[in-house]
């Protein structure tokens, strides 16, 4: 957890609930896409909240999903959720997860999303402002 903790400063902490868990008694494969979810969640609100985005009328739009499954999870467990930065482009980047389960001291799931930037006003692509920018690159990471 200590090489965890240092290598993803920005983390989520989750506690598996019993109903995540499908008949083959682990984690179903599509509960992972609300553990990302809720890590780049609050990843924004800590640092560029999403509610001044959309004031604007701009804020990012998730335009590619993926997940990777190391090993299965179950309940109980709780999982901590780092967050990393990568391929920052004018209008979108991409975020990357790694989760680390306390019960097995490993990570068992690693994924990424895309986030593009987006006019909900225009409905066309923005820009990366220059303020979220920095948030990006202060916490961007080789994939």
């Amino acid at each position: 957890m200590e090489q965890f903790t240092k290598r993803y400063p920005i983390r989520s902490q989750i506690n598996v609930a019993w109903g995540e868990m499908d008949a083959l008694q682990h984690v179903n494969n599509v509960v992972y896409f609300r553990y990302f979810e809720i890590a780049r969640i609050n990843f924004f609100n800590r640092f560029f909240p999403l509610d001044e985005m959309y004031k604007s009328g701009v804020g990012p739009v998730i335009s590619d999903n993926s997940a990777r499954y190391k090993r299965p999870v179950t309940f109980p467990d709780t999982l901590h959720v780092g967050v990393s930065i990568s391929d920052i482009q004018s209008d979108r980047f991409t975020m990357h997860y790694h989760i680390y389960s306390e019960q097995q001291q490993a990570i068992t799931t690693t994924g990424s999303s895309v986030a593009v930037m987006f006019n909900f006003h225009s409905q066309t692509k923005a820009e990366l402002t220059p303020e979220l920018l920095a948030v990006l690159h202060e916490h961007q990471q080789d994939a």
